[in-house]
């Protein structure tokens, strides 16, 4: 079989290229999973083991103990609904693990609402949202906060209004350990027959949690979100240079 080979200069020019996109795509990648481990660290250290009321690492000025008191001190249930269809199927949100609060459209190719979306729980941004859905990680759901555009969610998700003493982005923080949110949850909720959970969104609300005061709260979920951002830029080079790579192993060679 004959096949074409170019000079022998050319092709030690041609490795060295795809040798040093290796090299990036390697680098990224070690820096995405070193921020990985960081936060995952960071979400045991920076908040209090379970009977304490101080985190083993915190910021400078912090030194007061945090409160334990129930989640419903700091959230209470949204009753706003979609009656007027103000909002269409194109704005219906989900929720995932991963990536928060999304639109379903954009997330998942399609929407998967019914055929009135009037009983959709209207979310704002900043609301949370407690999805009753089982996880892999999480038996018992998940809660996020919408950080994104307004939207709509279906009757199987709660949506909660954060009161004036939390900072509604600490809130989905706080239960990103996946320990601390199925801890918080397995004693409120009751698992039916299809695996749905049986828990109001009022009860959801019952179990005792631990925050700071609100400055403290504001500054955690600003180190979080820096930590997110390096996630999503070195994933995102990563990609991109992966996408690179086979673009020019296909346009590189005859």
């Amino acid at each position: 079989v004959e096949t074409a080979v170019s000079s022998y200069d050319e092709q030690k020019k041609i490795g060295e290229y795809f040798k040093s996109i290796d090299n990036l795509i390697t680098l990224h990648q070690r820096k995405c999973d070193e921020t990985q481990k960081l936060k995952k660290y960071m979400l045991q250290k920076m908040f209090p083991k379970k009977g304490e009321k101080k985190p083993e690492i915190r910021f400078k000025g912090f030194t007061e103990e945090w409160e334990q008191r129930k989640l419903n001190e700091y959230l209470e249930v949204s009753r706003a609904k979609n009656k007027d269809e103000a909002y269409g199927k194109e704005d219906v949100l989900s929720v995932s693990g991963d990536y928060g609060i999304v639109n379903q459209i954009e997330f998942q190719g399609r929407s998967f609402a019914g055929v009135s979306v009037a009983p959709y729980g209207i979310v704002e941004t900043g609301d949370v949202v407690y999805t009753k859905s089982p996880l892999k990680s999480n038996p018992y759901g998940i809660i996020k906060t919408n950080k994104g555009k307004p939207g709509i969610v279906s009757t199987l998700y709660a949506v909660y209004k954060p009161q004036d003493n939390v900072y509604s982005d600490f809130v989905q923080i706080y239960f990103e350990q996946d320990s601390r949110m199925n801890n918080y949850m397995h004693p409120l909720v009751n698992k039916g027959a299809k695996n749905d959970m049986k828990v109001s969104d009022e009860n959801a609300l019952k179990g005792e949690v631990c925050f700071p005061s609100r400055d403290e709260q504001i500054k955690i979920s600003e180190y979080f979100v820096k930590l997110d951002n390096l996630i999503t830029l070195h994933q995102q080079k990563c990609d991109e240079l992966k996408k690179l790579k086979k673009y020019m192993l296909q346009n590189m060679f005859i």
